[in-house]
């Protein structure tokens, strides 16, 4: 008898902690909020942080279940996010503007500024005889229609003596446009520095011999890349957004630490990519757009208001649109993470 009895008490308790382990894990899987992101782009270097705070759980710690889809450029993402078809996505900044200004009853805000400044630049090859911008007058330079470098030609142009119609544009399809420059095809192209310079090189051009020419390092102003987010969602649910933002913060500093480990998430995510390819793509992007001295002072995410609105009147006149949509309606950073905890590392 006095055998039985602690038996029973220990299979009645183990019975019992089972079953509460079980009601803690489907507790647990019943508080994961489920979100769609679309990023802007194909699962490539500058990736690293969104599938970093994916797969090591950042997202997860947050009650959040993401799911990271690829994109076909940020005016697709921008669409992606306006009609619901995802919750929260990655675009440049100047594709929002430009929807805002053309759809103002259905807005959409960023929330946290990845990229500090435009990655848009023009190449060209040094034995073209190009090597600034006066020199691109009276050239052919090639880019998808939907460009950011392209779109944004006007302000680069009012910036360095040139008019619009100085140089003639060739449309062809992004899988093709370093391929022509290579060749000499044409004068010149359009593209984010970080995707055509190392694009450029993989076609058999020796970096010596590219010419880039940054838009940043040429007088524009215009910001880059933004997580942007649906004001239902923002209005709705804010708390879903400022914890993803407190992931995607983390895994960024992470990054920045160490883009190696970082890259590393890239090629889980896409087993073709190419490792070191990839590690020197999410270098340059981070080099070139993420870590700025307005950065240094800000903090990463946030902007400057006084940068913001000459960036928002610029984006407005090299698009060609009717009206600058408020600041207020383009960007918040409400729900940013603290100042402290967005500091470079």
């Amino acid at each position: 008898m006095s055998t039985l009895v602690p038996q029973r008490l220990l299979a009645a308790t183990g019975k019992w902690l089972g079953a509460c382990a079980l009601a803690g894990l489907m507790a647990g899987a019943q508080a994961a909020t489920p979100l769609k992101f679309t990023l802007d782009w194909r699962f490539e270097g500058p990736a690293a942080p969104f599938l970093l705070a994916a797969q090591k759980g950042y997202f997860a710690e947050e009650g959040l279940d993401v799911s990271i889809d690829a994109g076909n450029g940020s005016a697709g993402a921008v669409t992606r996010v306006a009609t619901g078809a995802y919750d929260i996505g990655f675009a440049d900044f100047n594709a929002l503007i430009e929807y805002g200004a053309n759809n103002p009853q259905t807005p959409i805000k960023a929330v946290y500024m990845v990229y500090n400044n435009t990655p848009a630049a023009v190449f060209a090859l040094k034995s073209s005889g190009i090597a600034t911008p006066a020199d691109l007058k009276g050239k052919t330079l090639a880019a998808p229609v939907f460009d950011a470098g392209r779109k944004a030609w006007p302000a680069f142009a009012r910036h360095n003596g040139l008019a619009v119609d100085d140089v003639t544009w060739q449309s062809v399809d992004p899988a093709i446009r370093e391929t022509l420059l290579a060749r000499g095809q044409v004068d010149a192209i359009t593209g984010f520095y970080f995707t055509s310079l190392l694009n450029l090189q993989a076609r058999g051009v020796k970096p010596e011999d590219i010419v880039s020419l940054q838009y940043p390092q040429y007088g524009v102003e215009l910001y880059g890349n933004a997580i942007i987010a649906s004001d239902k969602l923002l209005q709705e649910k804010p708390e879903l957004v400022k914890g993803f933002l407190r992931a995607f913060n983390k895994a960024l500093l992470e990054t920045l630490r160490d883009p190696e480990s970082a890259v590393a998430h890239v090629i889980k995510q896409d087993p073709l990519a190419k490792a070191d390819l990839e590690l020197s793509r999410l270098k340059l992007a981070l080099e070139a757009n993420v870590v700025t001295d307005e950065v240094r002072e800000i903090g990463l995410g946030a902007v400057q208001d006084e940068r913001l609105q000459r960036a928002i009147e610029e984006a407005v006149g090299a698009y060609g649109l009717q009206q600058a949509p408020a600041a207020a309606s383009l960007f918040d950073a409400a729900y940013l993470p603290a100042t402290a905890d967005r500091r470079l590392p």
